[in-house]
């Protein structure tokens, strides 16, 4: 009999030691993720934004202004501001905040300490335009990797989140004006085209950003109107394993019944569907768009079949 119990645990045993394994390399992969972002974020600053005499938001940007002033080191005044950043975010905004900030308060300071010893004076390219453009790609990337990966950047992100918590200020205004004080601060004494680079600067990473936030979660919508609409829905549900939706709709001149497919597969997916659905009529009315995010069984729940 205890043969058979211990038989019978064991299964369920191993389920929650698979289980457990799994979610601790999944949190090992996020973290390593973050430190990456991080580490990005910290080389592109000294490598492309200091030796440029840039323009950025954020700490790097507060830091910047300090450094130019009174010589403070970027790195140092970034640690400090962030560990106090995320103190105030542990007291106002709970433990769980905190945890996703802390790997960035510190990673981040700690890699362009670093960095500045490494590289010393050695600068890459004085070209300003190269210098905006690299700033721009690698601070769009690195940030959207850490935020991809379910984590802050802390520092400056956390003051928005703060009065929005006690005010109920929209985080996105409050952040765009912080962003543009800092910006107006480091103005002050900088050359105007300088100025100008900063503001190149600050829409390159955000359309960065922006595109790495939707990579890999952008898919394509497919609307067809056929007279062979049943055959259609047949072919891609046998030749593609795609779900369809069928649609009742009327046409406007003639004011006939009709069905419309309606569809959402991957990128990839579209010319072999417009292959399949061209062959079985070649007459059909098709819509193709783009959407930025699906949901759902099939994409971001496993496919069910009953």
């Amino acid at each position: 009999m205890e043969t058979k119990e211990n038989d019978r645990k064991d299964p369920c045993q191993k389920a929650a030691c698979c289980g457990s394994r799994v979610a601790q390399t999944a949190t090992a992969a996020s973290l390593a993720i973050v430190i990456l972002g991080n580490v990005l974020y910290a080389l592109t600053v000294r490598t492309f934004l200091v030796p440029a005499g840039l323009l950025t938001g954020g700490t790097t940007g507060i830091g910047l202004a300090l450094n130019r002033a009174f010589g403070i080191p970027v790195s140092a005044f970034v640690l400090v501001f962030n560990v106090v950043m995320l103190l105030v975010g542990w007291s106002v905004l709970g433990r769980k905040f905190a945890l996703t900030t802390v790997v960035s308060t510190f990673v981040y300071p700690i890699a362009l300490g670093f960095f500045e010893q490494i590289l010393g004076s050695t600068v890459l390219t004085q070209d300003l335009f190269l210098n905006t453009v690299f700033s721009g790609l690698g601070i769009g990337a690195s940030l959207g990797i850490v935020i991809r990966a379910g984590a802050s950047t802390g520092g400056m992100d956390i003051p928005p989140l703060v009065l929005h918590h006690y005010f109920q200020i929209p985080v996105s205004v409050s952040m765009y004006v912080f962003d543009f004080c800092i910006l107006l601060v480091q103005a002050v004494g900088n050359p105007p085209e300088n100025v100008l680079y900063g503001l190149i600067l600050v829409m390159v990473y955000t359309l960065v950003l922006d595109k790495l936030m939707l990579l890999g979660t952008t898919r394509t919508e497919v609307r067809i109107v056929s007279e062979h609409s049943q055959k259609i829905r047949e072919a891609i549900l046998a030749e593609m394993d795609r779900g369809v939706t069928m649609l009742s709709g009327e046409t406007g001149y003639l004011k006939h019944q009709t069905q419309m497919i309606f569809s959402v597969i991957s990128n990839r997916e579209l010319p072999e569907l417009e292959k399949l659905v061209h062959r079985i009529d070649p007459e059909c009315f098709m819509v193709v768009n783009r959407v930025s995010e699906v949901s759902g069984r099939g994409f971001s729940m496993k496919k069910r079949y009953r």
